[in-house]
């Protein structure tokens, strides 16, 4: 075999349950990964004259483990390992500990790997490039460009990350059921952050950051295969899936967004949203409903319309108020006031804004929601006032863009009939 695609797609694959598997043996972020990346050199090596073995992972872990014990013995420090019988065939040891990976420990080494990046000690920045960094295999450079952060800058936080998970002497044992339940949540938080990261990347930082996206959703599915049954942990990939799904049509060739109801649906990826549905549905049907199962039960709303004109707006409208009571945040409200606008019309909508104001006083998404629902009504001064409020703390070009669209098409509506552009 020449071709090492499949060999890429393999390490990728096994990754955090090979690094889960070696942390847990030495008990040691730095160590379980530079085992990892020594066994990776030599798959590379091995796997194209010899084929790939029966259980990557497995032949992965084997081969780091045993490395590792290698330069600990050689560089005289030794470190008290957890005490294993000496290995003279790497076949038959390969045998004996996919049989182990295949049961308990796999899931339990995953979900150690993952609950250790998500240390409540460490800020949500720090989880995010732990976890990228450990769980996923990107490279420092490749998170940096993703963050838009110097190489330099993003090595020191995933430094700092490691020393605080070393100092805050985290156990390395199965975590009981009510850890388990709160660093779940955590987990699942970092995904979620990871996917808006890529999510909200426009412009000439769409292409850097918009991987992130992906990497989220392999994320999401590797948690939903250690909790099959979970239905908030179904709601979050389904939400992932089915806002993923309309990446195609979310900008025009210009790079500027496109609003949801101007896309052409004909570009969603129709395979993604089936999958997202499927998992939403799935989710529903166990009666114990999340802010994930809500936000993806809206997302589903509009991946089923047609046409915009099909959505149904009551219903999104519900869902948001449901939402409200689960996570309440002036955010959410803002975007149940959209599903209002297009239920009872924008000066209800508008009503219910106003009060957010003081909060969202920063906030781009505001002033050109409020600058749209003032167009509408025909307030256009008021509207033009908020528009220019909303270019002012637009994050990218794109969005900025965007509010000029709408200002362009407020001063055409606005010019005396008969009068000349320029005049």
């Amino acid at each position: 075999m020449t071709d090492t695609a499949w060999i890429d797609s393999a390490l990728t694959s096994a990754r955090p349950q090979a690094v889960g598997a070696l942390l847990r043996y030495f008990r040691n972020l730095d160590t379980a990964e530079e085992a990892f990346q020594n066994a990776c050199l030599r798959a590379l090596k091995s796997w194209p004259q010899n084929g790939p073995p029966r259980d990557p992972a497995a032949w992965l872990v084997m081969v780091g483990r045993n490395v590792a014990i290698d330069d600990i013995r050689r560089s005289r420090k030794q470190e008290p390992l957890p005490e294993d019988e000496a290995i003279s065939d790497l076949d038959d040891a390969e045998d004996a500990l996919a049989e182990r990976l295949d049961g308990s420990h796999y899931r339990d080494d995953i979900l150690r790997l993952l609950f250790i990046c998500c240390h409540p000690d460490l800020p949500a920045t720090q989880q995010i490039a732990l976890a990228l960094r450990i769980v996923s295999g990107l490279t420092v450079k490749q998170i940096a460009r993703a963050f838009l952060v110097s190489e330099a800058a993003m090595e020191q936080r995933i430094t700092r990350a490691k020393a605080r998970v070393a100092d805050a002497d985290v156990p390395f044992e199965t975590p009981g059921a009510v850890e388990r339940t709160e660093r779940l949540s955590a987990v699942a938080a970092m995904i979620y952050l990871i996917f808006n990261e890529g999510y909200s990347a426009s412009g000439d930082t769409a292409e850097i950051r918009a991987p992130l996206c992906e990497e989220a959703i392999r994320l999401a599915r590797l948690l939903l295969r250690l909790f099959q049954s979970e239905p908030e942990i179904m709601g979050l990939t389904a939400l992932l899936l089915l806002q993923h799904a309309r990446t195609a049509a979310r900008f025009d060739t210009e790079g500027t967004l496109v609003l949801l109801d101007d896309q052409d649906r004909s570009l969603w990826n129709r395979k993604m949203i089936a999958e997202g549905l499927a998992l939403i549905d799935k989710a529903m049907r166990h009666r114990r409903s999340g802010p994930y199962q809500v936000q993806a039960a809206i997302a589903a709303l509009h991946a089923r319309a047609e046409k915009p004109e099909d959505t149904d707006w009551t219903q999104i409208d519900l869902l948001y108020s449901a939402l409200e009571v689960m996570q309440p945040s002036p955010v959410v409200t803002l975007n149940r006031a959209v599903a209002v606008s297009k239920v009872r019309g924008p000066e209800a909508a508008l009503e219910m804004i106003e009060p957010l104001a003081a909060r969202l006083s920063n906030y781009f998404h505001f002033f050109g929601v409020r600058g749209a629902f003032l167009m509408q009504l025909g307030r256009n001064d008021e509207a033009r006032e908020a528009f220019d409020r909303a270019i002012a703390l637009a994050n990218t070009s794109a969005e900025a863009a965007h509010i000029r669209m709408h200002l362009d098409r407020l001063m055409r509506d606005s010019r005396p009939r008969g009068a000349k552009a320029g005049k």
